[in-house]
């Protein structure tokens, strides 16, 4: 019986605070700013079975964005403490769907837990020569 990994939670969280390099001119969040963010999500799942892309993409596994969709509801700012909460919420055969909510969980010593942005994201797998593959099965869970 081959030695898989556990399979990866279905949810987690990860928490940052807001950078310089984040922001615009104004000290808001550059909307380009949340898709580090929401692969960060994506990578401490993985984390927590011990696992990470790298060893994915040593393994001929790639994982390629192939849809985003973000909708921004509250600007956030320099300094914010922001979580990221990350949801699996489907996988077949060689794609990956996740849920997203960027949430304000500090700004000036205050607690707001405010949600600023849900997102959406698909994944597809790809072999080392950019055609479909598929999903290791422990990955599907």
């Amino acid at each position: 019986m081959p030695n898989f990994p556990p399979t990866p939670p279905k949810s987690g969280t990860h928490q940052l605070q807001v950078r310089y390099v984040e922001c615009d001119p104004m000290g808001v969040v550059h909307h380009s700013s949340y898709l580090p963010w929401m692969e960060m999500g994506r990578t401490e799942l993985l984390r927590e079975i011990g696992k990470s892309y790298a060893a994915l993409e040593a393994q001929g596994v790639f994982l390629v964005v192939t849809k985003v969709e973000v909708k921004y509801r509250r600007p956030l700012r320099y300094d914010d403490v922001v979580e990221i909460r990350t949801k699996v919420d489907k996988t077949s055969k060689v794609k990956l769907h996740h849920s997203y909510e960027i949430v304000l969980v500090e700004r000036n010593g205050e607690k707001p837990e405010q949600i600023c942005a849900i997102a959406t994201t698909e994944l597809a797998c790809v072999g080392p020569d950019g055609r479909p593959k598929a999903l290791p099965d422990w990955l599907v869970g």
